[in-house]
């Protein structure tokens, strides 16, 4: 899978490690931030497409010979020819291997191939992709197990909020929709790093609920934005 790369600017950089810093320094929470081009290319997706287009294609040759067949002999120039069997399978062969390899090309377009992907199945896999680079980057690395991450991928327009088990046994799911709605918001008018720094925010205001910074809490994990 290749990865899109973001380019956000260096002052939505800043802005969102100062967030994170912000948030952090009133909490025993560590937030990790990351924006992604995209979570998945959805090729397998496209296949599917592809050979259901092909199988449509054979399935209106078999329901209407009568109308294809002298098409065909029109184009070609044929006059009166017979269709022997072999010349059948040999047509549906050529419609069927034209059908799938031109909706594949068209589906080189990301923007076409994202649209034909069902919603649940992008949510799924950005939630997915999500959960892997917590257990990569956060998961239990921190020492009360206070890491979360928020995960957010362009391509797909979603947004995740992974938390680690000391934050998932107190705050349920449903609290991060504040951060969530923020962070969507800012992404629809083009801001994909003010919706990064609005989420640390309210995310950061319920770990300072639940977590309160000790004395002698200190950083554990990075403060940086991360983009892939």
């Amino acid at each position: 899978m290749v990865h899109q790369p973001v380019h956000l600017s260096e002052a939505d950089h800043e802005s969102v490690s100062a967030a994170v810093a912000a948030a952090e320094s009133k909490s025993a929470g560590e937030i990790v931030t990351i924006i992604a081009g995209e979570s998945n290319s959805f090729h397998d997706v496209a296949v599917l497409w592809s050979a259901l287009v092909a199988f449509l294609s054979l399935a209106v040759l078999g329901l209407f010979p009568d109308f294809y067949l002298p098409l065909v002999d029109r184009v070609l120039g044929r006059w009166a020819s017979e269709w022997t069997p072999q010349h059948v399978l040999a047509l549906a062969l050529t419609a069927a291997t034209a059908k799938f390899l031109t909706m594949w090309l068209l589906q080189l377009w990301r923007p076409l191939r994202l649209a034909l992907v069902p919603a649940a199945l992008k949510s799924a896999r950005v939630r997915d992709r999500a959960v892997r680079y917590f257990k990569v980057g956060a998961e239990r690395r921190t020492h009360g197990r206070t890491g979360i991450l928020i995960y957010l991928s362009l391509a797909e327009r979603r947004a995740e909020i992974v938390a680690d088990e000391a934050i998932a046994s107190k705050v349920a799911p449903e609290v991060w929709g504040d951060a969530m709605a923020a962070l969507i918001a800012e992404i629809r008018a083009g801001r994909p790093g003010a919706g990064m720094v609005a989420a640390v925010e309210q995310v950061g205001a319920v770990l300072a609920q639940h977590f309160p910074r000790a004395e002698d809490d200190r950083n554990e994990l990075p403060d940086r934005l991360i983009e892939l």
